[in-house]
């Protein structure tokens, strides 16, 4: 994790530098997308992971919704206070913020702890006598998803949500801010901070309550209910009802994915569940297979039509997977 975040932190520099000597172009954007794809993927498996091995069972529900919680309300702030110092210091000036984030993460991620107990009594510093080679702990891991039904439902649930509901909710927000709402870049701060605000709403809820035994149920229900949201979201017009439709789209998407992070840890074996959330977080190469397709799809028809689409389609796997493996899921 220190080793991650400080890379993050370079890239952000080299950002930062680049805006300041305004030479930064397209392609340096697409080369370092490019590395921040490889690294944040593994960094949120490690999150994750340390989540799973720290905290009692019990409490992996209440312990997930924090964690989003955090994270929402940095994307928060960051929306609000990243489009006001764009647009009034320039991109180099906003990243000398980003750098000083990056930093403290780094810092931060020193004092994690390396020991964290095990069921058995032993910790993880505790090393088999037997060495195993990555590419068969991968394959044992991939063998662990395909013999748990009700582990290779959610990360069905996972790829789905992925390929249909993130690039509307996420991708293509940029594109709605300027060529559906005709607003700037502050308009779209504020859309990116009323997402961020209901995903922190739907947070809170799981934290405060005691809802780890439903989280199968609620991974379903929000999960048709945040494709539901994205259907309403693409019939406004207007920048006001367009902030109130994504507050209860983030409130749907919190509710789903704290409750399918949940609900995959509570049913994963903790000595494979560092590999069966490293093959849940490959779901994430859904949203670029969305995204190519929704640029087609739009210039093709119409963004709401584009939107009804992917919401029927999220919808219609979303009940076949819950039907397919409703014993292990919603029983």
């Amino acid at each position: 994790m220190y080793l991650m975040r400080s890379f993050m932190m370079l890239l952000s520099v080299i950002i930062m530098i680049l805006g300041l000597l305004d030479t930064l172009n397209p392609y340096h954007v697409f080369v370092i997308s490019f590395f921040a794809g490889l690294i944040q993927p593994s960094d949120i498996v490690m999150r994750n992971a340390l989540i799973g091995d720290s905290i009692p069972t019990a409490m992996i529900m209440n312990a997930s919704s924090v964690a989003k919680m955090a994270q929402d309300a940095a994307r928060l702030l960051g929306a609000l206070m990243g489009a006001g110092l764009f647009s009034a210091l320039g991109l180099g000036f906003a990243y000398i913020s980003v750098v000083a984030v990056y930093l403290v993460s780094v810092i931060l991620t020193m004092g994690v702890s390396r020991v964290h107990p095990r069921i058995d009594g032993t910790d993880n510093l505790v090393k088999s006598p037997k060495r195993i080679s990555q590419i068969r702990e991968f394959k044992e891991g991939l063998i662990y998803i395909w013999n748990s039904p009700s582990v290779m439902a959610i990360l069905c649930l996972a790829f789905l949500a992925n390929l249909t509901a993130f690039p509307v909710s996420h991708g293509l927000m940029p594109f709605v801010a300027k060529d559906i709402l005709l607003i700037d870049e502050n308009g779209l701060g504020h859309l990116l901070a009323a997402f961020a605000i209901g995903s922190l709403l739907g947070s809170v809820i799981l934290a405060w309550t005691s809802s780890q035994k439903y989280s199968n149920k609620l991974m379903l229900i929000n999960l048709v209910a945040w494709y539901t949201m994205l259907v309403i979201f693409a019939q406004v017009e207007s920048k006001q009802m367009a902030l109130l439709v994504l507050v209860f789209i983030g409130i749907t998407h919190s509710l789903t994915i704290v409750s399918m992070a949940a609900a995959l840890l509570v049913v994963t074996d903790q000595m494979v569940r560092g590999r069966v959330i490293g093959v849940r977080m490959m779901a994430i190469y859904g949203i670029p297979l969305g995204l190519l397709a929704s640029g087609f799809l739009i210039e093709a028809l119409d963004f709401a039509v584009f939107v009804g689409i992917y919401a029927t389609i999220g919808i219609g796997f979303t009940i076949i997977i819950g039907l397919k493996w409703r014993s292990f899921i919603w029983r």
